[in-house]
Formats: structure tokens, C-alpha cells, sequence
């Protein structure tokens, strides 16, 4: 007997069977049981998710020789008939073969004439959406006035291309991409079955690249287990897939972690060596880093079913916060540039080497001779209503691959930050002294500190980032603050009004920014050799093409 490939094999033959569509079974199963069916029903969603297994097993519940279920029997002639693909009151059209008015007109025709077998004659139209424009004319009228033994049954993965009038006259289900744990769990019930012996390892790789399709993760594990010679081992399907360990994953973080370039490189030297796709491990990184950032802003959040949760554990402790959502970004944006890299390896090395090299602060617009020495303090801060110089906007900085900054901040400030004339700490020399960075920054340099109430200090700030101003993120922000200024304080955010909105360091930031944008402009065309080839050539300066120095 030839052998039947695992997902034609445990294919569900029951509603029971399928696995994470529970809303569309919970909406199929109720119209049989009441026997209020429409006639016209829209099945969509990406591949491999169980579109065409529920409209067969529909198929089965209306013609079930034992009477209309939601249960067949799938013992009767008919529901055999059905799983075998040879019900002659089934009829199954590939729209992306059939594109054309005569198929469709055929079906038409056909559809006037009673069920050979069942009670009802059933059309399954796979991609419903490839056909064309006649044959979607053709097949709305028999939609409107359809014959009260027939069902249409239509699947397809991009709804989009639809015709309003057909997606109106249809009960339409969105079947759900299946999460990694579902297609895991499938997958060790059929191993279990089969008698085949598996790693855990191997079960999680393969759930991860079957991207939510589950006849596309039991196709991998058919390929999977013959790879490994009828057994299943992890470091055979990453090889298969071209994916890495996570424990390599985790090498990347520690040596970004510990800012050291050596052992970081050579962590992407042994990713490479497996040959793997760059991409995936990009995506992996990035989970990663999902799961760091929920262990440090979720109060008591751990991951008792993870393997390397000691290790996560310990990283999220090493790690600021900020840091994380920083490396996060890095890795979906070099995952979307890979493409437009040398190659592959060339574009992974240069997005961990960016991790390594930006680190979120305020100092990015020095230059690089200032940005070793300790920014000058102001000896005396303006008085609170007089505008200062407008500071150096926030951006991202290199950092010290030898000495990067770390991730635990001292309980102490080495200084108590300047005091403005009505006694208030200056709100910009607190941002600093408190290291207010990435998101912290965000919120801190579009508030404005107005009066000191208490313990409390209350900083009105601009409604667009008002979202910002919830926990952990508050609590978080009073701790580093109060370290700064050697008191426990409480923040308070009140709406900021018109006249103050000019003050934060944000806007002063922007005017400063504009106001240079504004002088360099003015000095390009003031300058001798730009008004001659303007006067003796006809040339123009290209708009917004100039930038201040430095920029």
C-alpha cells in the first residue's frame, strides 16, 4: 500500500477534530442542529487553515444517510463517499484552474437538476476569487434565486478581490491563522499515534515554521521525519529549516548585553556556520525580545513553560528597558532591509552591530570631540519663565563598545540637579541626571515641570502623548527621578495649555532645529559663488537639500 502523507492522513473527517476554528464550528454546528442554514456560505483565511476540510465535513452533516447532524456518522455510504472524494452530489470546482464564464455556466445549468444521492447538491468552489468578471456575472444569478436543494460552499485567501454583490449574499467565516501551540499540540497527538519518536525541540522548531498553517507544519513534519530516518530530532529539522538554537539566540543578547564586539561577532559566526535563514533568526531575536520586555514591565509575568526562562530571567535584569525596545525595532527593521543588503549574512551582522552602536540619549548632535568629555553644566539655571537655550533634540548616540552604559543605574546621584528661581529642579538638567532615555525621554522631553505639590511633582504635558502616562511606565520614571534628586517623589500629568506647550524641551528642540535649518539656508544664499552660478548659469538650490552642520 502507497504511503499517505500525514496531512491527508489525519485530515478531520468531524467538526470535533478541527483544531483552533472553534467559532466557525460553535456557528455551523448550531444552524444544523436548528436547521437554519443559509444557502451561500464564504469560508476565508490563509492556506493550509481548514477551508475546504469544513465545507466536505458541512458536505457530510447535510447528506449523512443516519439524518442532517452536525455529527456525521462517518460510516454511511455518503460520509465514506465524501472523505474519498468520490460523493457525486459534491462537487468540487479549483476556480484558479476554471476561471472562465463556461465553467461556471456549466455548474448553472447543472444546479436546476436534483441530488443524484444526497439531500442536497453542494458546490465547492476553492479560490472563489480567481474567477473572472463574466463568470462571476454568471454565477450571481443562480446566488440570488438559488434552488432550495443547493449549497454553495465558497473558500478562498484574499476576500479582497470579491465583488460586493457576491460577498453580500454570502454568511461569511474568517478562519483563524492557528498559534504555534496549536499545530505543536496536533503534531505530538499524531507522533503519538504514529509511534514515532520526537524531541520537544524538534516539536517547537517545527511549529514555528509552519507560520500558522497546519497542513503546512504537517507537510514539514513528513519532510522532517524522513530527513531524521523516522525519528524526529531538533538539530536535524534546524538544519532542515535553516534555523538556529535558541540558546544561540540568547548568545547574541549576552554578548549585546555585555557590549562586547569580540564575542558578538563570533556569536554571528557560529549562526552562520549552519548556513541558516538570516531572516528567521532575525524573527527569532526578535521574539526573544518579546518575551524580555513582558518579564520586565509585567508585574510577576514569568514563563514557567519555557525552557530558557532562568536565562530570559537573568538577561531582562541586565537589559534597561528601553534598551530592549530599542534592539526590538533594530531587528524588525534589519529583518525588512535584508533584502537590500550585500548579502544576508552582511545585512544580520551590520543589524546587531547597529544594537551594539546606538544607544538611546541626548548627546547625538555633539560633535564627536565634545561627546568625549562631560557636557559643561550651567553654572546658574535661567529663571522659569525666561526661555534657555534650547537643548540638543533627543536622538540616538554611539556608545563605547568597550564600556557601554549600564543597565542597573546607581541608587545615588553623583549631583543634585540646578534649581530654577522659584526653587523648582531645572526640568531639562533632571532629564539628564535621572537618564531618561527612549521612552522615558519621549514623555519627559514633551512635558513641561509646573509647580511642586508636596512630594508630588506635576508636569503638564501634551495630550498626544497623555497614552504614554500609564503604569509601569510612571512608576518606573518616579524611581529614576527620585534617585536624581535624592527624595521619593510622585509624578502627577495634568493637560498642558498653549502658552506652556512652547516651553518643553521637545518644542524648544524643534525651534532650535528650525531655526538652524533657517540660518543655513540664509547663509547658502547669501553665499558669493551660490549668487553667481545663480546669476551667470541659472541655478537653483534644491529644496530642503541643505542641512545645518553637524545634522
Amino acid at each position: 500500500m502507497s504511503y499517505q502523507v500525514l496531512a491527508r492522513k489525519w485530515r478531520p473527517r468531524k467538526f470535533a477534530e478541527l483544531v483552533g476554528q472553534e467559532h466557525v464550528v460553535r456557528a455551523l454546528t448550531n444552524a444544523l442542529d436548528t436547521g437554519r442554514m443559509h444557502h451561500a456560505y464564504l469560508f476565508t483565511g490563509t492556506r493550509g487553515v481548514g477551508k475546504t476540510t469544513i465545507a466536505r465535513i458541512f458536505a457530510k452533516s447535510l447528506n449523512c444517510e443516519r439524518g442532517e447532524s452536525a455529527d456525521p456518522c462517518g460510516e454511511c455510504a455518503v460520509c465514506t463517499a465524501v472523505d474519498e472524494g468520490r460523493f457525486v452530489d459534491l462537487l468540487e470546482i479549483d476556480a484558479a484552474s476554471n476561471t472562465g464564464v463556461d465553467d461556471v455556466r456549466e455548474v448553472i445549468e447543472n444546479a436546476q437538476y436534483a441530488p443524484s444521492r444526497g439531500r442536497f447538491k453542494v458546490y465547492l468552489v476553492d479560490e472563489v476569487h480567481m474567477l473572472s468578471k463574466p463568470a462571476f456575472n454568471a454565477l450571481l444569478k443562480t446566488l440570488e434565486e438559488p434552488p432550495p436543494h443547493v449549497k454553495f460552499l465558497l473558500a478562498t485567501t484574499d476576500p479582497q478581490k470579491l465583488p460586493v454583490t457576491v460577498l453580500s449574499r454570502c454568511l461569511k467565516f474568517n478562519l483563524k491563522r492557528l498559534l504555534p501551540e496549536q499545530i505543536a499540540g496536533q503534531m505530538r497527538h499524531i507522533l503519538g499515534a504514529e509511534n514515532i519518536a520526537y524531541e520537544e525541540a524538534a516539536i517547537d522548531e517545527l511549529a514555528r515554521g509552519a507560520d500558522g498553517s497546519l497542513r503546512d507544519g504537517l507537510s514539514l513534519l513528513d519532510q522532517a521525519i524522513a530527513y531524521g530516518g523516522g525519528s524526529l530530532h531538533a538539530d536535524d529539522v534546524r538544519t532542515m529549516l535553516g534555523s538556529v538554537a535558541r540558546g544561540q539566540v540568547l548568545g547574541v543578547l549576552d554578548a549585546l548585553a555585555d557590549g562586547d564586539g569580540a564575542r558578538l561577532l563570533a556569536e554571528c559566526a557560529q549562526i552562520a556556520s549552519y548556513s541558516p535563514d538570516f531572516g528567521g533568526v532575525l524573527d527569532d531575536l526578535a521574539g526573544v525580545l518579546h518575551r524580555l520586555q513582558l518579564i520586565q514591565l509585567i508585574p510577576g509575568y514569568r514563563l514557567d513553560d519555557d525552557a530558557d526562562g532562568e536565562a530570559l530571567h537573568a538577561l531582562a535584569a541586565r537589559i534597561a528597558p528601553e534598551d530592549v525596545q530599542l534592539h526590538y525595532q533594530i531587528a524588525i527593521g534589519g529583518r525588512r532591509d535584508l533584502a537590500l543588503a550585500p548579502d544576508a549574512r552582511t545585512g544580520f551582522e551590520m543589524t546587531l552591530l547597529r544594537m551594539l552602536a546606538f544607544r538611546p540619549g541626548d548627546e547625538a548632535s555633539r560633535p564627536a570631540a565634545e561627546r568625549a568629555a562631560p557636557a559643561p553644566r550651567p553654572v546658574a539655571p535661567p529663571a522659569r519663565n525666561t526661555a534657555p537655550a534650547a537643548p540638543p533634540a533627543p536622538a540616538y548616540r554611539a556608545a563605547p563598545v568597550a564600556a557601554p552604559a549600564p543597565a542597573v543605574r546607581e541608587s545615588a546621584p553623583a549631583a543634585t540637579p540646578p534649581r530654577d528661581a522659584n526653587g523648582l529642579p531645572h526640568w531639562e538638567s533632571l532629564i539628564e541626571q535621572a537618564g531618561l532615555r527612549g521612552p522615558f525621554s519621549v514623555l519627559a522631553q514633551n512635558a513641561v515641570l509646573r509647580e511642586r505639590d508636596g512630594n508630588t511633582l506635576v508636569l503638564a504635558l501634551q495630550p498626544a502623548h497623555m497614552g504614554m502616562a500609564v503604569e509601569p511606565m510612571v512608576s518606573q520614571m518616579e524611581e529614576r527621578i527620585s534617585d536624581a534628586l535624592g527624595e521619593r517623589i510622585r509624578l502627577r500629568f495634568v493637560d498642558i495649555d498653549k502658552t506652556t506647550a512652547a516651553a518643553t524641551p521637545a518644542a524648544r528642540a524643534t525651534q532650535a532645529r528650525n531655526a538652524a535649518q533657517t540660518a543655513a539656508e540664509q547663509s547658502i544664499e547669501d553665499d558669493p559663488f551660490v549668487q553667481s552660478m545663480k546669476r551667470d548659469f541659472g541655478a537653483r538650490v534644491v529644496p530642503q537639500s541643505v542641512k545645518p552642520f553637524g545634522n
